[in-house]
């Protein structure tokens, strides 16, 4: 497969993570999105729905967060001027939204419903649920490329993602033994089905942990890593799968109702 190809389907689906990213983190940190921070970016997109600012009361939390959106627009910038963009798809953000996904993690509906804008665990919990998926992404492509131009982009973004991930998974391990209210399930087990869900839907064996403990015993497991503590790749097949929530890349759903946009993601939605 020509490097080329493999850099534009890997980057064409990332872009749909990157764009959901940074609606979550920046409403979440300041009330306001894409639209208002690099609205060229968006390429005419539709407004996402259900975004909220989120009741994070650590200030700390709240500019890590902030932080990271202003780093995702950097990237997604960064891939638009590298490969030909294409309009941002409907996005669904709404806490109904994350609820559903949590609800299939535990195999059962929540009382109340998951809301990931609630406090600042919940919100934590949330970011790991959309942010770590678009890493292995890149994990996955980068060992294919061969283009200098591709291969430093890719490494350069894979390096601010590891970072992004590393600190949301301290900050939650930092927690992991807390209950998450009104729950009475602790913080790690929130981590662990979250992972264990996305295993499912993608397909592809293991290629997610959380932060409970796997084959090590006592000892903790705060980056997600195989037994030689190497990052898990995905295809860009899996990451349709586990983003639409359906276990399937041709059928659309979870954050993206009508699917993602690009040749490679509506291409899939074309196959049967």
């Amino acid at each position: 497969m020509a490097t080329h190809y493999i850099f534009t389907v890997t980057t064409s689906i990332v872009v749909l993570l990157a764009s959901l990213i940074i609606k979550f983190f920046l409403f979440g940190a300041l009330g306001k999105g894409l639209d208002e921070f690099a609205p060229e970016l968006a390429d005419g997109g539709p407004p996402p729905i259900g975004a909220k600012v989120a009741k994070i009361k650590d200030k700390v939390i709240r500019d890590i967060i902030f932080q990271f959106g202003l780093q995702e627009v950097g990237h997604l910038r960064a891939i638009k001027n590298t490969v030909k963009g294409f309009p941002r798809p409907l996005l669904d953000l709404s806490k109904s939204s994350f609820a559903k996904v949590i609800d299939k993690a535990f195999g059962r509906p929540l009382h109340p419903p998951f809301d990931p804008y609630a406090n600042d665990i919940n919100f934590l919990l949330a970011s790991y649920l959309i942010h770590y998926v678009g890493l292995t992404g890149y994990v996955g492509a980068n060992p294919l490329l061969q283009n200098a131009t591709s291969k430093q982009l890719v490494g350069g973004l894979l390096g601010v993602e590891s970072g992004q991930d590393a600190v949301i998974r301290t900050l939650l391990y930092e927690r992991r033994a807390l209950k998450v209210k009104p729950y009475g399930v602790s913080v790690a087990e929130f981590t662990d089905r979250i992972s264990n869900l996305r295993n499912i839907l993608g397909n592809g064996g293991l290629k997610d942990v959380g932060l409970g403990n796997i084959d090590f015993g006592k000892i903790g497991n705060i980056l997600a890593g195989d037994q030689s503590s190497l990052s898990y790749p995905r295809t860009p097949q899996e990451i349709l799968r586990i983003i639409y929530g359906s276990g399937h890349e041709s059928v659309p759903g979870g954050f993206y109702s009508k699917g993602g946009n690009g040749r490679i993601a509506r291409s899939y939605l074309h196959t049967t």
